[in-house]
């Protein structure tokens, strides 16, 4: 069984061309889907997901936040220091993105984003995590305050 790391220097360039080709995954043989498999047995449980409510306000400006939607949804109201790359384009952006930094992805309710995270994930980023529920579960639950909300309606 390959390790993550062998995962993502290994079989890294094939998968991403796979992705970026939108070539369907048995088209480009049993390589990537075996990489697929093990990259499975060893991601958490979670798949990377947070919930807003658990990131304190203060661990917001510590985060590289990315919002996946297009540029139209994004001027309409995004996470306040989200840069906005569309879930398709995360691969183009891979080498400018940090890597001694938690990577947090989002879209509207969290599928597109679960999808960058997954991709970016695949090509090594293991400092990813994509914030379920997305932007509009981060709105409900309060924004940058869901963490002491969530706090203080535990306390009562």
């Amino acid at each position: 069984m390959r390790t993550m790391k062998t995962l993502s220097t290994g079989l890294a360039g094939l998968l991403l061309s796979t992705l970026l080709a939108s070539t369907p995954v048995h088209a480009a043989g049993e390589e990537v889907i075996e990489a697929m498999a093990d990259y499975l047995m060893f991601v958490d449980y979670g798949g990377a997901t947070i919930r807003p409510e658990q990131i304190p306000a203060e661990d917001w400006e510590s985060l590289y936040v990315i919002d996946t939607r297009d540029a139209g949804q994004y001027q309409e109201g995004h996470i306040p220091g989200a840069v906005n790359i569309e879930w398709r384009q995360v691969l183009d952006q891979f080498e400018q993105m940090p890597r001694d930094r938690t990577v947090l992805v989002y879209c509207n309710t969290g599928t597109l984003s679960a999808q960058a995270g997954f991709a970016l994930r695949l090509a090594g980023m293991e400092n990813v995590r994509i914030l379920q529920g997305g932007y509009r579960e981060w709105q409900d639950m309060g924004g940058f305050d869901a963490h002491q909300r969530a706090v203080e309606a535990a306390a009562q």
